[in-house]
């Protein structure tokens, strides 16, 4: 049965932004959420998916554009898949994600909450990324106007990022403004040696190729870590690389490599291989110092990431005498830099290895009132041990963007903390789960963070306190 063709609309005036970025335009109050636009554009679109009460669609003209628009300043912006809001002046950003949280409080949480306090915005809107990871690919995006390729030479490969929506599409990144140098250079020193026989980009349709993942991260004392992840294990090919790396990079801290004969990109189950350096690199904090390794995750904007610590800390308003649960602590990053203001701290995670990378930041630091457990929540947190570990005053939890299971939820309860300070990165997630709180704790503080500036994210704080 042939499908029905969706509608074209015509002059759609966009009004406003919702969740994930999208934005609205309404024709006789029907929502139609358009991609790439901002409030004041004229656009004519094609429907994409048609529901009762809203329409997806994609952009196929600008008819005007909105008085709110700057240029981007990178020449990738619109193919490449982040930094989708450099269209939009970095004030006009912030006033956007702030009203994001009011708006998902407001529709999914049916809650009372305070009006949030003003978003703390970031001080660098550019380089403030520690980790970026590129892609090795054998077909780059093509412009309409750059010549024609030879398909059987290496010029359709290519080194960066995804098109939004392509997974075996990469944009060829000359120039990105995310992470400081030497990262561009880095990226381009890799491309320029590998566009050699023998160094084939990888096929993710077919899976196969020789090149596969980049990835480098900084720190903010200025230490760099290179990890470059191979499909295959050809020694002689992978030494050959590395020494030029370790040769034309030599102060590169932590130089480290990966064979990846896996369909998916995921390295957490392969073994990392120190070529040359140590096997981590060093961040700090106030006056802490912590690890990173090829596997460690860390946030990545520590800028943010410092004032979004300062800001649980001041939530969680601690005494000396409490205790603090710390839950999805992953490598301890925030039970750490809480502890000398408790008696005792204590953090929790699914993963043997973040939970490990946590004892390790403890002993580096003399922190002595910590205690971390890896394990399923639900399993670990049980009247035994609540009773060994003591009862928390405070609970603070970082889980990911899919929020917390309905079994912590549950647990919760039953622990029934005085305060809990619940920190997220997906503002939708946040208001669903304190829903299902609201009955006995009341929100007392709510601060949105930005932590990605150019994007639609946006790190949201809040306290609950028992009611």
């Amino acid at each position: 049965m042939k499908r029905k063709k969706l509608p074209i609309i015509k002059d759609l005036l966009i009004t406003s932004i919702a969740a994930e970025g999208q934005s609205i335009g309404k024709v006789d109050n029907y929502v139609i959420f358009v991609r790439g636009a901002v409030p004041g554009d004229i656009v004519d679109v094609q429907l994409t998916r048609k529901r009762k009460s809203y329409a997806e669609s994609r952009i196929i003209e600008f008819k005007k554009y909105s008085e709110s628009r700057v240029d981007a300043f990178c020449s990738h912006f619109n193919r490449c898949g982040g930094c989708k809001w450099q269209m939009l002046p970095y004030k006009k950003q912030l006033d956007y994600k702030y009203q994001q949280v009011i708006d998902q409080f407001e529709r999914i949480g049916g809650f009372e909450f305070p009006k949030p306090t003003p978003i703390i915005k970031a001080e660098n809107d550019k380089f403030y990324r520690n980790k970026l990871e590129f892609t090795f690919a054998n077909r780059k995006w093509i412009e309409k106007n750059e010549p024609r390729y030879d398909k059987s030479g290496r010029e359709l490969e290519g080194l960066g990022f995804h098109v939004e929506g392509m997974f075996d599409r990469i944009i060829d990144i000359e120039e990105c403004y995310l992470q400081k140098e030497p990262s561009n250079n880095i990226r381009n020193k890799i491309r320029e040696f590998t566009k050699v026989d023998g160094y084939d980009y990888y096929n993710n349709r077919i899976f196969k190729g020789f090149m596969r993942n980049l990835i480098i991260k900084n720190t903010s004392l200025g230490e760099v870590m290179v990890i470059v992840v191979f499909a295959e294990n050809n020694p002689e090919k992978i030494n050959a690389l590395m020494e030029f790396i370790n040769v034309e990079f030599p102060e590169l801290k932590s130089l480290q490599y990966v064979v990846n004969t896996k369909k998916n990109d995921s390295i957490s189950d392969r073994d990392v291989i120190c070529y040359s350096g140590d096997d981590f690199i060093t961040e700090k904090i106030h006056n802490l110092l912590f690890k990173i390794g090829a596997k460690t995750f860390f946030q990545t904007n520590i800028e943010q990431a410092i004032k979004l610590y300062e800001k649980t800390l001041e939530f969680a308003n601690p005494q000396k005498n409490e205790i603090a649960y710390d839950l999805y602590t992953g490598t301890g990053t925030i039970a750490n830099f809480v502890a000398d203001n408790y008696k005792k701290v204590v953090g929790i995670d699914n993963i043997p290895e973040s939970i490990e990378h946590a004892k390790l930041n403890s002993q580096l630091n003399s922190i002595n009132n910590t205690s971390f457990f890896a394990g399923d929540m639900k399993d670990i947190l049980t009247k035994e041990f609540i009773e060994k570990n003591g009862t928390p005053d405070t609970v603070i939890m970082d889980p990911p963007r899919a929020g917390i299971h309905q079994n912590v939820i549950d647990i919760l309860r039953n622990i029934y903390p005085e305060k809990i300070v619940y920190i997220s990165c997906n503002p939708a997630t946040q208001a669903r789960d304190i829903s299902l709180l609201s009955d006995i704790y009341s929100i007392e503080k709510v601060q949105p963070i930005d932590m990605f500036p150019h994007t639609h994210h946006v790190e949201n704080l809040v306290l609950l306190e028992k009611k």
